[in-house]
């Protein structure tokens, strides 16, 4: 099985479901065509580099999978004739040097999504608990 990336962009005037719903289509056929899906990034919307069919904006997904090389023309035909993808690329890693980077790429995203986003916390604190008082130890010497 050979490693590849694609990544493709939707439409930013999707809802939040026909977007999933976009990014489901696409996996079916990864995985319908006995392709392994490793991790999958939603990038979110971002802006275009230039104008595509006159939206300058777009819902960024990047899918990492492993699969055979047929699987590409399919997924490539279902991205083509789908309006409600904008652009799309994919890439094949071939050579142990992009492989690495591959697995790499696919641990760092993995990693990126396991790791729970902190969120502050709004805590309301009497004028007693901001007071703090701090003792100064050092000789006058240490401070000069």
């Amino acid at each position: 099985m050979n490693c590849y990336e694609t990544l493709f962009v939707t439409q930013p005037t999707l809802t939040p479901e026909e977007t999933k719903a976009q990014i489901q289509k696409i996996l079916d056929v990864i995985v319908a065509q006995n392709g392994e899906i490793l991790v999958v990034d939603d990038m979110g919307t971002r802006k275009l580099a230039y104008e595509v069919r006159k939206h300058k904006r777009g819902y960024y997904t990047v899918v990492y999978y492993k699969a055979q090389g047929g699987v590409i023309a399919e997924i490539e035909r279902n991205l083509r004739i789908n309006e409600n993808i904008i652009k799309f690329l994919s890439v094949k890693y071939t050579n142990q040097k992009e492989v690495a980077h591959f697995n790499n790429l696919v641990a760092s995203v993995g990693k990126k999504r396991e790791t729970p986003k902190e969120t502050p916390v709004a805590q309301e604190e009497s004028p007693a608990e901001t007071t703090v008082n701090v003792e100064d130890t050092s000789t006058p010497e240490e401070q000069a």
